[in-house]
C-alpha cells in the first residue's frame, strides 16, 4: 500500500513538474529551447532584393562580413532582383523559418503593402522584422530662383497658389513621392507631382529650373546644395541629421511629418522570437563597428541596429502611414 502512494505521489510530481516545464518553455522544440540549440549550423543567406551594386548591396557586404566573423559561418549574398523588392521578399517569406535565409529590406517593404493590391505574401504575418540596420534622411530641396526660404514660406506661397508649384521625384510612389503627398496633405495646399526614372533626370530638370521643388534622399542631392545650385529648405525625418544638425525639419513646421528612407533586416515569418533577437543582436553588433558606422556615414546613412521589436514596431506604423497617404492621394502603382 505504501509503495502504491509512493508510486501515485511521483507520477503527480512528474506531471507537475512537466506542466511547468512547458509553461516556461523547456521541452525541446520550444522557442527557449532555440535560445541554447546550435545555431547556424550551416551557411546563412542574405537575399538582396536588388542587382548587385547600389547602397543596399554595399550595406549587405559590409553586414554578412561582420556576421561571418561572429556566427563563423559564411554569410552568402542572393541577389533577387524585380517587383520593387517584391520577388527577393517572397524567396524570404517562403523560406524555412530556421534562421538560415534572411533579407535586406528597404522602405518599399512598408510602402508596397499601401500600392500592391495582390502581393505574393502577407507583410505582417510571412516575415518577421529583425533590425533596423540604418536610415537615410530625405530632403526638399528648391531651385534657388523660387522666392520661399523656408517651409512656412513655402506653404504660404502654395496656399496663394494653389496647383503652381510642382516637385519632382525619382518616381511614382517612392518614399520621396509618398513624402511629398504627406506634405500636402498636412499642410492643406496642393502641388504636382512630377514623376522621374531615378534621381538623375529629376535633379537635372530641377536644377535647370523646369520644375522648382525636388525631394530626393539628401545624401544624393547634397552636392548641388554645396555648389549653390539647390538650396535646401527642410529635412523630412523626425529629427534633424547628425550630419547637417543645422538644417531644420519638416516637423518642426509641421507637426507628425516623418519619411525617411529605412534599411532592415528580415527573417521568414514563423521564425521563433529567441533566434530573432539573437539576430537582432549580432546585427547591432555588426552596425555599431567603427569601421561599418564609417562605411555607412560616407554613404549618407545614419546606423540603428535596433532590436526586433523596435523595428517590428516601425514597420506597423509605416505600413499604416502610407496605407493612409496612398488611399488620401488616390496613388496607383506604375
Amino acid at each position: 500500500m505504501k509503495q502504491t502512494i509512493s508510486r501515485r505521489r511521483r507520477v503527480a510530481a512528474a506531471s507537475t513538474f512537466a506542466a511547468l516545464a512547458a509553461t516556461l518553455g523547456l521541452w525541446a522544440g520550444s522557442p527557449a529551447q532555440a535560445q541554447t540549440d546550435p545555431w547556424p549550423t550551416r551557411p546563412v543567406t542574405l537575399v538582396v532584393p536588388f542587382a548587385p551594386g547600389g547602397p543596399t548591396d554595399t550595406v549587405a557586404r559590409l553586414l554578412a562580413e561582420r556576421l561571418q566573423a561572429q556566427w563563423k559561418q559564411t554569410v552568402v549574398l542572393d541577389y533577387k532582383p524585380g517587383g520593387g523588392t517584391m520577388v527577393g521578399t517572397q524567396f524570404v517569406a517562403r523560406a524555412p523559418a530556421d534562421g538560415h535565409t534572411l533579407g535586406m529590406a528597404i522602405s518599399a517593404l512598408m510602402i508596397n503593402p499601401a500600392l500592391q493590391p495582390r502581393m505574393p505574401y502577407d507583410t505582417l504575418k510571412d516575415l518577421a522584422p529583425v533590425a533596423l540596420i540604418g536610415q537615410a534622411h530625405f530632403g526638399l530641396f528648391a531651385h534657388p530662383s523660387l522666392e520661399a526660404r523656408n517651409i512656412p514660406e513655402l506653404v504660404a506661397y502654395a496656399r496663394r497658389n494653389p496647383g503652381k508649384l510642382s516637385y519632382a521625384t525619382p518616381g511614382i510612389g517612392t518614399g520621396t513621392h509618398l513624402a511629398g503627398e504627406l506634405m500636402q496633405t498636412l499642410a492643406g495646399i496642393q502641388m504636382v507631382h512630377v514623376p522621374y526614372r531615378g534621381s538623375a533626370p529629376a535633379q537635372q530638370d530641377v536644377l535647370a529650373g523646369r520644375v522648382p521643388l525636388l525631394f530626393d534622399v539628401q545624401f544624393s542631392a547634397m552636392p548641388f546644395v554645396r555648389d549653390g545650385k539647390l538650396k535646401l529648405l527642410a529635412l523630412a525625418s523626425p529629427k534633424r541629421s547628425q550630419q547637417t544638425p543645422e538644417v531644420p525639419t519638416l516637423d518642426e513646421s509641421l507637426p507628425g511629418f516623418s519619411a525617411m528612407s529605412l534599411i532592415g533586416v528580415i527573417a521568414p515569418g514563423g521564425t521563433p522570437r529567441p533566434l530573432v533577437d539573437r539576430i537582432a543582436a549580432d546585427v547591432g553588433v555588426a552596425v555599431r563597428s567603427p569601421e561599418m558606422g564609417a562605411r555607412m556615414a560616407q554613404l549618407g546613412m545614419e546606423p540603428v541596429g535596433s532590436t526586433s521589436q523596435e523595428y517590428e514596431a516601425i514597420v506597423r506604423t509605416e505600413i499604416a502611414k502610407w496605407t493612409q497617404v496612398v488611399k488620401n492621394a488616390g496613388i496607383k502603382p506604375e
